[in-house]
């Protein structure tokens, strides 16, 4: 396919130099005939003139124009433009000597078959020259801008392919933090040999489920997402029993949203991952709520002040999630107040 193109590329190409040309010699002849009858003449001394007219009008465009002109060169591209045009002069000069000999024939007239003297031919093979030049500059000009513009879409492609491959690589962090804590609960319950290990297994499933083939998703609804969240609290519900009060509430009227594949879960898992018991009861507080055009999540639980900085490596992985996906379109507080961690994120929501 691309050869082709490179083929009907340079076939139009091709034809397009030679229409330019035809004009030029049709140019000629009008120029250099106004107002004769010797029709003949002027076509045969017009053809004399284009292999000159031709050769140096391609000097320019090929050589001087992209070597010395485009490069910025200006000094040399008007030193070799004057030479050029002095070492044309004697060929100009010859093409119209042989020109007006080898045509002589055709004078049907006894009368000058040219109106335009020798100045105004040379001026008229210059100007088709000067023509060349500008065309040239033109050409030269929008194929630079043409490649320019296919760099910037191959740049732009190439940055996108490599957020994709720092996002998933992010994801791929998240999944062994995740893994990591929830297998911890279930290595503690097999050391008890808890009645509740099978339960606690089918859970573990059911998010291993939920990661395999949602989280590669660029959006997951939802409602997908707070099930998901709401089958790890339940997972530690199962470990933390009846030392355990969590407050959940969640708007989940609308059933159209998508949201980042595990981007709330993080949070949660910091906050039972750093959170401490008070009385003996860990405390934590959920919330997620929708307006017209944003999400607004909140989460409240207790925290270890030596910890409660860094917030561990899902909280390090989401800030660098939430860049990549919004663009600083988002807001993200993170706050610690009487030993209490709180996090608010807002960003914004998307339609099915």
């Amino acid at each position: 396919m691309k050869n082709v193109k490179m083929f009907l590329g340079n076939v139009l190409r091709i034809i397009t130099h030679v229409l330019f040309w035809i004009g030029v010699y049709f140019f000629f002849t009008y120029y250099l005939g106004y107002g004769t009858r010797n029709t003949n003449y002027i076509n045969s001394f017009a053809f004399y003139l284009m292999p000159v007219t031709i050769a140096l009008g391609y000097f320019f465009f090929y050589f001087l124009i992209p070597k010395y002109l485009l490069v910025k060169k200006h000094f040399l591209f008007g030193l070799y433009s004057v030479y050029t045009f002095i070492v044309s002069f004697f060929f100009v000069a010859l093409s119209i000597f042989y020109g007006m000999i080898l045509s002589h024939e055709l004078v049907v007239e006894d009368t000058n078959p040219l109106t335009k003297t020798i100045p105004y031919i040379i001026f008229g093979v210059y100007f088709v020259v000067l023509i060349v030049i500008v065309l040239g500059l033109l050409i030269h000009n929008y194929n630079a801008a043409l490649k320019s513009e296919d760099l910037k879409n191959k740049f732009l492609a190439t940055q996108l392919q490599l957020k994709e491959q720092e996002l998933k690589y992010l994801k791929m962090q998240i999944h062994p933090h995740f893994l990591f804590n929830t297998l911890n609960t279930l290595y503690g319950f097999a050391l008890k040999k808890s009645d509740k290990t099978p339960e606690v297994i089918l859970k573990l499933s059911g998010l291993l489920d939920y990661i395999l083939y949602q989280v590669n998703k660029p959006n997951v609804l939802l409602e997908d997402e707070i099930q998901h969240i709401k089958n790890y609290i339940s997972l530690e519900k199962i470990r933390f029993q009846d030392n355990l009060m969590i407050d959940f509430n969640y708007d989940n009227n609308r059933k159209d949203i998508l949201i980042p594949p595990m981007l709330l879960l993080p949070f949660v898992e910091n906050a039972f991952k750093h959170g401490i018991q008070i009385n003996g009861i860990l405390s934590i507080q959920l919330n997620i709520v929708l307006d017209t055009e944003n999400l607004i999540f909140e989460c409240q639980n207790s925290m270890k002040s030596n910890q409660a900085k860094n917030g561990g490596i899902g909280l390090t992985n989401i800030k660098e999630r939430l860049q990549m996906l919004f663009n600083n379109n988002y807001k993200l507080l993170i706050s610690e107040d009487q030993n209490q961690f709180k996090v608010y994120l807002k960003i914004p929501i998307k339609n099915e």
